[in-house]
């Protein structure tokens, strides 16, 4: 299996449990590996033939920008959901990052990996 990313996909978000955070749109950061054969790709050098990872980075921001979800893993869950069946995935792997959750901490998250790797 070959992997498609994208690192470092910064979204606003509504996300926490504090009254404070349900007011505020704070910034979550994304890591996404997502399985995907590109064999076809490569040989035709077409689009269609591989994982848009432009259409996934649009429907991603769009989903994540419109939710209110008080935990993290439960949005990173709901991504994993979403990208696997809109494009038709075997595996994912994601990696949330909500930056200044914790004072003195670069980033505190969640990563999960859902799917089989083949």
């Amino acid at each position: 299996m070959d992997i498609i990313y994208l690192h470092d996909l910064k979204i606003e978000t509504v996300i926490g449990i504090y009254d404070w955070e349900r007011r505020i749109k704070q910034t979550v950061v994304f890591n996404l590996e997502m399985g995907a054969d590109i064999k076809k790709a490569a040989a035709t050098d077409r689009i269609e033939d591989t994982l848009d990872y432009k259409s996934v980075a649009k429907q991603v921001i769009s989903f994540v920008e419109s939710s209110e979800y008080q935990l993290v893993e439960t949005l990173i869950e709901k991504v994993a959901e979403l990208i696997m069946k809109e494009f038709n995935i075997p595996w994912v792997r994601l990696t949330i990052n909500k930056q200044g959750a914790i004072r003195g901490a670069n980033g505190v998250g969640v990563i999960i990996e859902r799917g089989t790797r083949t």
